[in-house]
């Protein structure tokens, strides 16, 4: 069972969210703007954020830069907006995954437990495993990559994209095998998310971006030679 909060300014949606939630076996807590949301994360912890983007008070944009000062449960950000500049913009802030209203209350449903599952599903495994290349380092136990000893930062969605292909450096991984073992769900909506954060991740390795293959027509590889 996990808890979640779920932050909208229309109860109507907080409703039919909790209901489905509740009906998978999570607990939900509500807030009604960014401000709450902020407010009642600073009290509880939470397994997973629902955030609406438009919302009085303040968005959910600014709340989850907030959040994300003190925090690093996972959130879903749900919005109106499909574009790819809100997209990015929310990855960017540290999002784990974007969803469009309207939504199937299904689909958003599958993407929780996704969510939930890959946030959660990696403690023991990855005990003292450290890769090195050069000056990038990845500390995949602490989840911490650094290059010549500085500190790189990267959303949550980078890290588990970015450990999964170092994880399987030299290997040809396609679209659907990275979007299916990083995200862990059958995958709906814009495929170019996975492109998406790609960008991002070569945007955040500097230096180290080359070490990104793009394999036309199958996918991508990490490489070090």
């Amino acid at each position: 069972m996990s808890k979640i909060l779920v932050v909208d300014d229309e109860f109507r949606i907080r409703q039919i969210i909790r209901k489905y939630a509740e009906f998978e076996g999570h607990t939900v807590e509500e807030a009604v703007d960014g401000m709450q949301a902020i407010e009642v994360c600073r009290k509880n912890k939470y397994d997973l954020i629902i955030m609406d983007v438009m919302m009085p008070e303040l968005d959910g944009f600014s709340a989850c830069r907030e959040i994300r000062k003190f925090s690093q449960t996972p959130v879903i950000m749900l919005s109106a907006r499909g574009e790819e500049y809100d997209k990015i913009h929310g990855f960017e802030l540290g999002s784990d995954d974007y969803v469009v209203k309207p939504f199937s209350p299904k689909e958003l449903m599958m993407r929780v437990n996704a969510v939930i599952k890959r946030s959660g599903g990696n403690s023991g495994e990855d005990k003292k495993d450290v890769f090195t290349y050069k000056g990038l380092t990845v500390d995949f136990s602490a989840r911490i990559v650094t290059i010549d000893g500085e500190r790189v930062e990267m959303t949550p969605k980078e890290y588990e994209l970015f450990f999964y292909m170092v994880k399987n450096k030299g290997l040809a991984l396609t679209r659907e095998k990275l979007i299916s073992e990083v995200w862990g769900y059958d995958f709906f909506g814009d495929e170019r998310t996975l492109d998406t954060h790609i960008k991002l991740l070569r945007k955040s390795l500097g230096e180290y971006s080359k070490c990104i293959v793009t394999l036309r027509g199958v996918g991508y590889r990490f490489e070090t030679n």
